[in-house]
This record gives C-alpha cells, sequence and structure tokens, in this order.
C-alpha cells in the first residue's frame, strides 16, 4: 500500500475537493454467528488477521498507517476565540444552579395557560413541559407525590407488557416517593426551589445519582467503582428540587448506537416498540418520548444523546466540550464526551441545560470558555436574529442517506425557516469525511478502554456482551501512533469547520441517515453487530464530538411508517445560545408530533 502525502490543511482549495460517499464493510451478525465471530476475533490464531482485513476495506489503516499528516497532534478540542454572542442574557458559572434556573426561565417567552383546554378542544396532540408541570404543582392542581405513583404504575406497566419495555436497569418507588414527598412539602409551604422543583428526571446508567448505583449497563461494573454520591450535574439538579426518577437504561459502557442491551433487555422505542431507540442513551430518551419524565440526562460521546433524541422524536443537546462538568460520571476524564439534557421540547432543554451548565476546574483553566447565555426568546431582536442567520449545508453528505424521507423532511424544514424567519442557506464543503470517522473511533475507543481498565478484573470481559466484545478487541488492536494520527486529523477537521464558520453560524444535516431500525429477534439474547447501520446512525454526528462543538437534535417529522426524523443543527464554540434560539423557532414550525404508540399521560392521570 503506496504512502500518503496530505498538503496543510490551510493550503487546500476547498471547492476542489470531491465528496467520497461513505461505506462500511463489514458482518451484519447475531445469534450464534456473532458468538462465533467474536470467538475468532478474540483468538490469538486469527484475531489479528480479521481486524487487519476488517481495518483494511474500510480504510483504516491506510488513513491511520499509511498517510503523512502535516499538523501537529490536538489532543483535546483547541478553540479559536469567538464573538460574543447578542440579544442573550450572560450568567456567571458560580451563580448557583437555581439562579441560573430563574435566569433561563426570564428568558422564555410567556406561558400559555390555555394549553391543555386548547389540545382538548383541537385533540392534537402536544408534550406536557417543565412550566405545565410546575402550573399544575402551583394551582393546586395535583402534587409531585401524586405524579409519582402515577410514574410507578406506569413502570410496572411497561415491564408487564409483552414485549417489555425495560425504560430503567435501576428504579426504586420508595425512592422516588421519598424526593416527591419532600418536594410536595415544600410547595405546601410555598417555598419550592425552582421551576425544576418537582419535575421528574431520568438519569443515565453511567452517569452517578446516589443512592443507585452505576452499572453502566453491565452487570459487574457497580462492584467494582462504588458511587458514594452525585455526579456533579446530578447535584446541580438535585439543588434545584428535581426528583430524580432512578438510572435509565442503556447500551453497555456506551460501545453501540442502537441501545441493544441483553443483560437488562433492550429498551423500545415508545413510537414502534419493534424497532430500536438509538443509543447508547437509549433508556433516557424513551423515558421521555414515552411521557414518564419531562427530562433526562444522557452522556454523548458519539451521538449517543443525539441518535436516540431523533429516533424518539424529542430534543436532544450535546455542549460544547467542557461546558459541562462531567465529574462523576463513568466517561469522566476522555475528550469527545459532554453530559448533556434530553427532553420534549427546546425549551425544556434549556432549562435542564441552565441547571447543569458550569465547566470543571480544569476545563476553565485550559479551554477559557466564553461566559454560558441564553437566547431571549420573547423578544423582538429574537426575530430579527433568526433572520439574519446563515446556515451551512453540504448537500452531497446532507443526501447521503439510507432513506431519502430523512434528507427531504430536513430540506422541506429549511425552506419553511427561510420563508417564515428569513435564514439564508449557503453551500458549504467539509472534507476528510472519512478521516474525521476514522479520528474519532480512535479516539473514543483508546479513552473508552482508559476508562474500563482501571476496574477491569479477570473474568469481566467474559461478562460483557458480545458486540462490546468485539468493540473491545477492535479498540485494542489500535497502537499509541494511531492515537497521535487521530489527534492530528482532529486539528485538521477543526481547521475545516472554523473555515466554515466564517461563512456561516449553523452547520445543518439530519441528525441520522436513517429512521429507527427494526430489532431482531435474534438479537435480544445475545446482541448484534450491524456496522453499516451504525454508519447510517453516526454518519452526521462525529464532528461535534471529535472537535467538541455544540449541537442539538430536533424532531423535524415522521418517515411513512410514523417513524420520528431528526434535524442536527451544529454551532461554533460556545454558542449554545444560537442554536436554542434556531432550535426553537424551528420547533415552532415543525409538522406537528404524533402520539407515541406507548405514551403515559402522568400528569392528566392524577
Amino acid at each position: 500500500m503506496g504512502k500518503r502525502i496530505l498538503m496543510p490543511a490551510q493550503e487546500i482549495n476547498l471547492d476542489n475537493v470531491p465528496y467520497v460517499r461513505e461505506r462500511i464493510e463489514a458482518p451484519h451478525l447475531t445469534g450464534f454467528l456473532l458468538k462465533l465471530f467474536v470467538w475468532l476475533v478474540e483468538s490469538r490464531l486469527f484475531g489479528h488477521a480479521i481486524l487487519s482485513v476488517l481495518k483494511r476495506k474500510n480504510k483504516m489503516t491506510q488513513i491511520l498507517r499509511h498517510t503523512v499528516i502535516p499538523e501537529e497532534p490536538m489532543f483535546f478540542p483547541e478553540f479559536p476565540p469567538q464573538e460574543p454572542e447578542t440579544a442573550v442574557d450572560f450568567v456567571d458559572e458560580d451563580t448557583p444552579p437555581a439562579l441560573r434556573v430563574d435566569h433561563a426561565l426570564k428568558c422564555l417567552p410567556s406561558y400559555d395557560t390555555s394549553k391543555a383546554s386548547r389540545v382538548a378542544r383541537s385533540n392534537s396532540f402536544l408534550y406536557w413541559t417543565i412550566r405545565d408541570y410546575a402550573n399544575a404543582y402551583r394551582s393546586g392542581q395535583t402534587t409531585p407525590s401524586d405524579v409519582a405513583e402515577c410514574i410507578i404504575s406506569a413502570v410496572e406497566e411497561s415491564l408487564n407488557r409483552n414485549p417489555p419495555l425495560i425504560f430503567f436497569i435501576s428504579f426504586n418507588a420508595n425512592e422516588l416517593r421519598k424526593q416527591a414527598a419532600a418536594s410536595t412539602r415544600r410547595f405546601e409551604e410555598g417555598s419550592p426551589l425552582s421551576i425544576l422543583d418537582g419535575i421528574f428526571i431520568a438519569i443515565k446508567d453511567d452517569i452517578d445519582c446516589y443512592p443507585y448505583p452505576s452499572k453502566g449497563g453491565t452487570v459487574w461494573f457497580h462492584k467494582v467503582r462504588e458511587v458514594k454520591q452525585d455526579a456533579v450535574c446530578v447535584s446541580r439538579l438535585r439543588s434545584c428540587g428535581a426528583i430524580l426518577a432512578g438510572k435509565a437504561n442503556m447500551h453497555e459502557l456506551g460501545m453501540g448506537v442502537t441501545g441493544n442491551n441483553p443483560h437488562y433487555g433492550t429498551t423500545r422505542n415508545p413510537h414502534m416498540i419493534q424497532h430500536y431507540t438509538g443509543g447508547s442513551s437509549s433508556g433516557p430518551a424513551a423515558i421521555v418520548a414515552s411521557g414518564l419524565c419531562a427530562a433526562a440526562l444522557g452522556t454523548d460521546g458519539g451521538g449517543s444523546v443525539r441518535i436516540p433524541s431523533a429516533l424518539c422524536g424529542v430534543a436532544g443537546f450535546k455542549t460544547t466540550y467542557g461546558r459541562t462538568d462531567i465529574t462523576g460520571s463513568i466517561c469522566e476524564g476522555g475528550t469527545v464526551e459532554i453530559i448533556g439534557p434530553i427532553a420534549t421540547t427546546v425549551q425544556d432543554v434549556m432549562l435542564v441545560y441552565a441547571a447543569i451548565l458550569g465547566s470543571s476546574t480544569v476545563d476553565l483553566a485550559r479551554l477559557r470558555p466564553m461566559p454560558p447565555c441564553f437566547p431571549m426568546l420573547g423578544t423582538t431582536d429574537n426575530l430579527n436574529l433568526l433572520g439574519s442567520l446563515k446556515l451551512g449545508k453540504y448537500s452531497s453528505w446532507f443526501a447521503d442517506v439510507y432513506s431519502n424521507e430523512v434528507s427531504e423532511s430536513c430540506e422541506r424544514i429549511l425552506t419553511q425557516v427561510a420563508n417564515s424567519f428569513g435564514t439564508e442557506t449557503r453551500e458549504i464543503i467539509l472534507p476528510e469525511l472519512e478521516e474525521m470517522r476514522a479520528a474519532h473511533l480512535v479516539s473514543i475507543g483508546s479513552e473508552a478502554l482508559n476508562h474500563i481498565y482501571p476496574h477491569f478484573e479477570n473474568g469481566q470481559r467474559m461478562a460483557l456482551s458480545y458486540d462490546v466484545r468485539l468493540n473491545m478487541a477492535l479498540f485494542e488492536s489500535f497502537l499509541a501512533a494511531d492515537y497521535v494520527v487521530a489527534q492530528s486529523l482532529r486539528r485538521r477537521i477543526m481547521h475545516y469547520h472554523m473555515e466554515a464558520f466564517k461563512h456561516v453560524d449553523v452547520i445543518v444535516t439530519p441528525t441520522t441517515g436513517m429512521t429507527a431500525p427494526k430489532i431482531p429477534s435474534s438479537s435480544l439474547k445475545i446482541g448484534e453487530t450491524d456496522l453499516e447501520t451504525s454508519g447510517y446512525l453516526m454518519r452526521f454526528i462525529l464532528a461535534p464530538n471529535l472537535i467538541g462543538l455544540p449541537a442539538i437534535s430536533i424532531p423535524v417529522g415522521h418517515d411513512k411508517d410514523g417513524l420520528p426524523i431528526g434535524l442536527q443543527l451544529i454551532g461554533r464554540p460556545w454558542a449554545e445560545a444560537t442554536l436554542l434560539r434556531l432550535a426553537s423557532a424551528i420547533e415552532e414550525i415543525a409538522p406537528p408530533q404524533k402520539r407515541p404508540a406507548v405514551f403515559y399521560d402522568v400528569l392528566k392521570g392524577v
């Protein structure tokens, strides 16, 4: 294989860069064939040869071993200076979470108290929002304790279904009642802590939430890593009065994007229960989509918040790398992962984001983040700013999807945004997408092993599901030199995106290249590996993880079967407010939501 020498990124004429369609070559295996393949890959006799063939077929060998890259490595995102956002409300990171939430609340449009009667008259479907719950509590219509009983009954019902929906890995009814009773007392005393008081929020199983264990979707991780306190972001939610509903199901160790989990059962998509939710934050997205909780926290190292949000028809937000402190999660210390909110509306995403934001001491020093701020959505300046936004679209990439229904729905909403708000869409080019995929895989794989190895003991590898063992074998095949090459590619990918942002404010793509895949019955007990499907699910989401950009997925329609379709907005570093502003506007003009096939109306149920 010949050596390839890349020109420095800043010398490349982007107008002459052809689009290369992404193709992933790997077997789709379930059941016995998956077990046999994993046995071969893990064997000393065959493993190296099999992985070498797979990496060569997918151009990883050429990219990582036979390419000369002139750029220096970038071992964590290094952001160039950014201009402050306008028409925003800035907030100090040191402000208590409840006060930050109050700041965000004042930036929202006025609350519509007639929503319930309007929905009843029109027979349309709208999710209950955080402010709907808060209004019901403050008006005495219900209490957090009443809602808790409805949630407990719904969780029991979800487990008794055929097939069971498996929303949670750890759920304790008494713990839920205890938190709800404390919140109810605060309302009775007229002293709720914030708009989030009494709001039920699910926590992904790789984020610490005391007294629950953090299993990470495994059957053993909690035995070697004890949870003694909340993760930082969970502690911030708790200080706002949020009720932490339990530990949500996930793809084991986050090493997959379908949500398949043979240990605890695979979470079902509330829109069509024979289909995947997407992952790895499968439980959080399904819990929100089914109406059980108003919001959830997930982790996103390779689209793990945005993919399931898109497939389940809810909003999922990935912040700029370092904007939230991920201390107290299994993935802490990585360079691609964040903790982000999932909710049914962009306004609810904003309220939860307000509570959890705040960089770690290390990230404050090395990243020097712009001050956090919220868009002032209820002002006339908001409409003026929307009209001035320039959206970047790489058309060849945008259309490279498994189902044209996805790209066509996203295209339609962009036309509506232009007609309604006056936004302009400009063509951009983002080269080296295959290199980006390779760099992300090496980076997240190496960091995943780094998180796991300190807790790894004899026999625990065999307790992992087969697709995770296969991924681990692939990650273990990377050399230290591969990791350094990946970081040099990271610098190039950062350059290309910063060049695009000289001409546009937001990059737009479909969130995923397909709607929710069907769950093969043969995958439920043993698992599944389908890297081609994973490639379509991850096609558009890697840059925000590799180079740390903020991104949000919002629902913009459904395919012919009624499965949700998501649009992704990618922003400049630290420009969360711009994304929230545009996402909220798109949400207003998007097609009506469809009621999921499985929906628990826990607020009306009381």
